[in-house]
C-alpha cells in the first residue's frame, strides 16, 4: 500500500504521528505537507495531495490541518475526491465500506476519543461493500459541478 500526505501548519505534530505510524504499517508515504507550524494555506496543500493521488500508484491520502474541516471540504471540491473527517473508528470504517472514501482527514487541534492511529487503521482495513453503496456514491458524485 501507498499514500499521500499533505498537512499545514496546524498539523505538523500529527502528520509525523501519521506517517510514522504507517510506516510502521509497511504503508509507503510520500509526504507533501509542511514541516513549520509558519502560516500557510490549507487549501493549497490538499490541491497538492489530490494531484499527486491522481498521478496514480496510491491507496489513499491522509490530510490534517488544525481541524481538519478547511482541509478536507478543499479536497472535495475536487473532482473524484471523498474525503471524510471521521470522529472515531467507527465513522472511518464506514466511510470506507459505505462511502468508497480516498482520502481521510485530521485535526492536528482535536482531541480525539481514541488515538488517531486506531481510526486510521479502521479506515485501511475496511473494504468497498459494493452494491446499493455503489449507487449512491454514483449519485454522490454526479452533484460536482453543480
Amino acid at each position: 500500500m501507498k499514500a499521500v500526505i499533505a498537512n499545514d501548519h496546524g498539523a505538523v505534530a500529527l502528520a509525523k504521528e501519521v506517517i510514522e505510524h504507517l510506516r510502521k504499517r509497511g504503508i509507503g508515504t510520500v509526504y507533501l505537507g509542511t514541516d513549520s507550524e509558519e502560516s500557510v494555506d490549507y487549501p493549497d496543500y490538499a490541491e497538492k495531495a489530490v494531484m499527486e493521488f491522481r498521478n496514480g500508484g496510491y491507496d489513499f491520502g491522509v490530510l490534517l490541518c488544525g481541524t481538519g474541516i478547511g482541509i478536507s471540504i478543499s479536497a472535495n471540491k475536487m473532482k473524484g475526491i471523498r474525503c471524510a473527517l471521521p470522529q472515531d473508528s467507527y465513522a472511518a470504517e464506514m466511510t470506507k465500506r459505505h462511502n468508497n472514501a480516498n482520502f481521510i482527514a485530521f485535526g492536528g487541534r482535536i482531541s480525539y476519543k481514541e488515538p488517531v492511529g486506531n481510526i486510521l487503521d479502521a479506515f485501511i482495513d475496511a473494504s468497498f461493500e459494493g452494491g446499493r453503496h455503489q449507487k449512491r456514491i454514483d449519485k454522490m458524485m454526479a452533484l460536482e459541478g453543480r
